[in-house]
């Protein structure tokens, strides 16, 4: 309950804050690439529940029937405007929608597309007894998934074989031991990674 508590008030607080950003931001997609401004993602939640996450749209029209879901920082379905957003994580932002919703959380395990869940063990199929989340643990390891697959000639291969090995076990790392303080422990460190440490890298 309270992190249900702390989920609504935080993901309202941040979609007020960032409303001129986020306006600015559908404009851009809206004017540099035809096509709707949000990519609405179909995704698996807690007990296995589809639903569609909310992303601003950064490849062009129907890139997933052109290529599968693992994207690499390289690859020729993203538009300009995308390769920006995906840069500085701004095209996540309205997941927070989702935790509007009650669809996510704030921190929790990434969400799958269904045909990687259909390829969890029996020890995986645990993450999905909590609500998926904007950043977790894998979130923090990873950082930029589309740079590790750049450059790999078969994408989806490599992240089965990279990333999702360590992705499943921080994520059941994270169920396992989940509370609040962890929480605020990934959101500390998350902000640190997106904003701290960027802009001691500029």
């Amino acid at each position: 309950m309270l992190k249900r508590s702390i989920d609504i008030t935080l993901s309202a607080l941040i979609l007020t804050v960032c409303l001129p950003l986020l306006v600015l931001v559908a404009a851009l997609v809206k004017l540099t690439s035809p096509g709707p401004v949000f990519y609405r993602a179909l995704r698996v939640g807690q007990f296995g529940r589809l639903f569609r996450m909310f992303k601003f749209r950064t490849m062009i029209v129907n890139a997933d029937r052109i290529g599968g879901p693992s994207t690499p920082r390289d690859d020729p379905r993203i538009t300009r405007v995308g390769r920006w957003l995906r840069r500085l994580n701004l095209d996540e932002l309205p997941q927070l929608i989702n935790v509007l919703r009650g669809e996510m959380s704030i921190v929790g395990p990434r969400p799958e597309v269904p045909q990687y869940v259909a390829l969890f063990s029996d020890e995986e199929r645990e993450i999905l007894t909590v609500r998926p989340g904007i950043t977790d643990w894998a979130t923090l390891w990873i950082r930029d998934e589309g740079k590790i697959l750049a450059g790999e000639p078969d994408p989806e291969k490599a992240y089965l074989e990279r990333i999702w090995p360590v992705k499943h076990r921080l994520a059941l790392e994270y169920v396992r031991n989940r509370s609040i303080w962890v929480d605020l422990e990934i959101i500390l460190k998350t902000l640190k990674v997106h904003l701290v440490d960027r802009l001691i890298a500029r």
